[in-house]
């Protein structure tokens, strides 16, 4: 069956780094576009980053310049480098793929001092 794992996620303090890994199995990888969005407690969700399979990005306003998002096609790994991180990223982030809408489990990032 599908399954997308999330990890990476845990506890940094503002202006530190987190990168979260996304294991992708079940699924043809390579025609898919991949996601990462994130739910703050009360808040919707909401879309991060996101990678089409030919490697394009888009990142949500509030993120750009800080997070990117890559993929590893042979590995089927997608990966959100998470750098200068504020309290206001503090949320369950979830990987999802674009084309077939699964989701995986999410894992919790809080940034806090």
């Amino acid at each position: 069956q599908v399954q997308l794992v999330e990890s990476g996620g845990g506890l940094v303090q503002p202006g530190g780094s987190l990168r979260l890994s996304c294991a992708v199995s079940g699924i043809f990888f390579g025609g898919q576009g991949m996601g990462w969005y994130r739910q703050a407690p009360g808040k919707g969700r909401e879309m991060v980053a996101r990678v089409s399979n030919g490697g394009a990005t888009n990142y949500a306003d509030s993120v750009k310049g800080r997070f990117t998002i890559s993929r590893d096609s042979t590995e089927k790994m997608v990966y959100l480098q998470m750098n200068s991180l504020k309290p206001e990223d503090t949320a369950v982030y979830y990987c999802h793929t674009e084309a077939t809408n699964y989701w995986g489990q999410g894992t919790q990032v809080t940034v806090s001092s």
